[in-house]
């Protein structure tokens, strides 16, 4: 698959389901057909219902068989432009938009990009960050009244880690208390690894543990010599653009969902191949019930 596809080349290419079932097909079974229940090579083609009968253990399979694909009604190229969407835009894309732009329903273009989130989330067991890294929280959502300190208890606390040089991972929290932000940094951060963060009470014991050094923004001290949380912020800045001019609002039930989408996109923001990497873990990622979704 070509690197940096571009629109218009997903429209020659991707414009049919034949093709894209040809693109699943060379992606799931580099070096040929091969069963998924037994792994044999000896696989006959059923080419009037797309679908394959292994010779050795007799099970009939398709190449969507026990992937996220699987039993969709909704056409495989629908399916492509919106993952091609979702991995191109870089302040995300609403559900709205791929209901007007593919012609579906919004209740299957919801249930559609949820599914994308869930295919894309990171494995929970994750090399822990080392190096520099940068810590920083935020709040999403609601309406803050700085003057009043009001609005607050509206909105969602969340904490950011990025490796300089590497890998961004968020998360959603219930306070950002002394205890949970240390026991992130705690779990998440190498123990070699230097901190850098803002002057947050929170963090004031980080140092037990790590080399850490902080910024006073409250003094407008933003940066000192190498030390600043100007990736971390940055970050946060794309995020919360991303809600107010795609999304416009998202729930905090879902919100991790649309942070790990946004890890997804944001780590591999250099990746020449993102869109072809987005249907490998699509092709690997177990189905999600919508029923299951809405329960979550």
């Amino acid at each position: 698959m070509n690197p940096n596809i571009s629109l218009v080349e997903m429209m020659k290419d991707f414009d049919t389901d034949e093709e894209c079932r040809e693109a699943l097909i060379k992606l799931r079974w580099p070096n040929g057909v091969e069963c998924p229940r037994c792994q044999s090579t000896k696989i006959s083609t059923i080419q009037k219902r797309n679908q394959y009968d292994c010779d050795t253990c007799r099970y009939q399979f398709s190449v969507t068989s026990g992937t996220i694909f699987h039993d969709s009604h909704l056409p495989l190229y629908k399916w492509f432009f919106t993952i091609y969407l979702m991995c191109e835009s870089k302040k995300g894309i609403s559900a709205n938009q791929i209901s007007r732009s593919l012609k579906m329903s919004y209740k299957t273009a919801w249930y559609l990009c949820h599914r994308v989130r869930k295919a894309i989330e990171e494995e929970k067991r994750k090399a822990k960050l080392k190096g520099v890294v940068e810590v920083d929280e935020t709040f999403i959502g609601g309406r803050f009244d700085a003057r009043r300190k009001k609005g607050r208890k509206e909105q969602t606390p969340v904490v950011g880690l990025i490796q300089r040089g590497g890998k961004f991972e968020s998360r959603k929290i219930p306070t950002t208390s002394k205890k949970i932000l240390l026991g992130i940094i705690r779990d998440r951060i190498s123990p070699e690894a230097t901190i850098f963060t803002d002057d947050y009470v929170s963090y004031r014991d980080v140092s037990e543990t790590h080399k850490h050094e902080t910024v006073n923004h409250r003094r407008k001290e933003w940066v000192r010599d190498n030390v600043h949380t100007n990736t971390i912020e940055n970050a946060w800045s794309l995020f919360k653009r991303s809600i107010m001019g795609s999304y416009h609002k998202i729930s905090d039930k879902h919100l991790d969902a649309y942070l790990d989408e946004f890890e997804w996109r944001f780590n591999n923001r250099q990746n020449p191949f993102l869109f072809r990497d987005t249907l490998m873990k699509l092709i690997k990622a177990p189905k999600m019930e919508y029923q299951k979704l809405i329960a979550l």
